[in-house]
Order: C-alpha cells, then structure tokens, then sequence
C-alpha cells in the first residue's frame, strides 16, 4: 500500500512553533515561580524577623540557643520613637513598623542634607523602633537599629546602650557585603568586644566615637581599634555610630534617656 503523502501546513519544526512553545514554557515557568514566591513569602518574613530578633539578642548579651528565640524576645520591649523629639508614639505597632520603607516614602521621612548625611542615606524615617531591656523590673540597656554606607555596601546592625544613653554595651552588623577578609572583620567578636564601654559624646553631646587606623590607646573614651586593610570600612562604621546618635538620628532620645536617668538617682540618693 502506497504512503499517502504529508498534507501540506506548518511544520513542527518552524519558527513559529518553536516561539508559541517557548512563550508556552516560559508563562508555566512565571506561573509556578510567582506562586512559590507568594506562597514562601510569609515564611521569608518570619524567619527573616526571626534573624533580626537574634541579633537583638546576641547585641544585649541574652541569647541562649537552647532557648526558641519567640520565647527569649518576650523579654524585650520594642516601641516606636519620634526621631525629632525623642519621644515613644503609642499609635504605631513596632512589631510590624518597616523602618526601611519608611525612609523611601517622603510622606514618612525626611531628605537629609549632605552636611548631615554623615552615614550617605539621603533620608531618615521620622519614626524609628527601640529595644528596651529591663532586669528586675528597671531600664538596663536600650537596642538601637543602625545602618549606612561602608565601602561596597549598606551596613545593618543594631547598637546597644546603657540607660545612660552615652555608654555603647555592644555593637553589631547582621547585613553586609563588605570585603572578605578585610571589610568583614567587623564581624569579629574580638573586634565587636573593643566597643562596650566606649562613649558617644562629650560633655557638650558632641559625637565623638572614632574608628582610628591602627590601634586605639588602651584606655581611650571614644577611640575603637582600625580594620586593618580596611579603612574606608572602619570609617563607615564611625560615621553611623555618629549619625544614629547625633540630632539626626536617636540623639533627642538618648539625651532624655540619660536626664530620666540622671532624676532617677537623684531620687535615689534623696531616699537613702
């Protein structure tokens, strides 16, 4: 029996279906990767909370890792402070605040100058969150969200201070992309252990604390040890630190903190 032949058409093999093919392939792929991308969201969230709320931890010394870290955080008090005249605000929920997203929408922050644009943000979230960390029922420690510019990339960290909102108790980074072996030794303890202790400003509220090239003089105030090889990252760090505590950052703040401090043991010293 003869075979009949092709009847004409499009082949299977043409352009045309080799286009519909990959446009076909290519809108199953964006369908499954837009769902798993929504579907994993809320899980990304948490446990990215999760990780801030660990650093948090670790900056104030209380973080033990047989301990789910929900738990250990109940003990901290987070709450939203008015940048501009240090004051709590009660109306925003600190659990969900987005400082980031605050500082990218005009409605919600401020264009810094670039005279005061020490940490190179170019805007500043009007409000902001704070830690509070408390041990027998008193005010031992605040936590402190910073970040700013290093050499190749945005610094994330928290920095933690005594109730005299003067004395730094730790500092450290959770997001970088600084050097290898260079920038990213601000990631070690025995660089993170040269902080506490050091003071943020002078008598005057001047900012003061410094990342000096080379070592600091062991009984320095305000000095902390250079990264070898990595000044411009050092210098970042400083600049921050400064920002974050200066008038433009949690300065307002820290200077009530410090006065409440300062009435408080007064009072004390009154009652005995």
């Amino acid at each position: 029996m003869s075979q009949q032949p092709d009847k004409p058409g499009r082949s299977k093999d043409s352009v045309a279906n080799t286009i519909i093919v990959a446009v076909g392939v290519s809108l199953v792929c964006s369908v499954l990767v837009s769902t798993a991308a929504i579907t994993l969201r809320p899980t990304q969230e948490a446990n990215e909370a999760r990780f801030r709320q660990t650093i948090v931890l670790q900056v104030a010394g209380l973080y033990d890792p047989d301990i789910p870290v929900a738990d250990q955080f109940d003990n901290i008090e987070a709450r939203i402070v008015n940048l501009a005249t240090g004051e709590f605000v009660d109306d925003i929920d600190a659990s969900t605040f987005d400082p980031i997203a605050a500082s990218n929408d005009p409605a919600t922050s401020t264009a810094l100058s670039s005279s005061s644009d020490i940490a190179s943000l170019r805007r500043r979230e009007n409000y902001a969150p704070v830690y509070l960390v408390r041990e027998n029922g008193s005010l031992s420690q605040v936590i402190l969200p910073v970040r700013g510019k290093g050499l190749w990339s945005t610094l994330f960290g928290y920095l933690s201070v005594e109730p005299d909102g003067n004395t730094v108790r730790g500092l450290k980074f959770y997001e970088h992309a600084e050097t290898p072996g260079l920038g990213d030794g601000i990631d070690r303890p025995s660089w993170q252990a040269l902080w506490p202790g050091k003071q943020l400003t002078n008598a005057a509220g001047e900012p003061q604390i410094e990342v000096v090239r080379g070592q600091a003089p062991p009984d320095s105030t305000y000095q902390v040890d250079g990264l070898s090889g990595a000044t411009l990252t050092g210098r970042g760090v400083q600049n921050l630190v400064r920002f974050w505590t200066g008038p433009e950052g949690f300065g307002p703040f820290l200077y009530e903190l410090g006065n409440e401090q300062i009435a408080m043991n007064n009072r004390d010293e009154e009652s005995l």
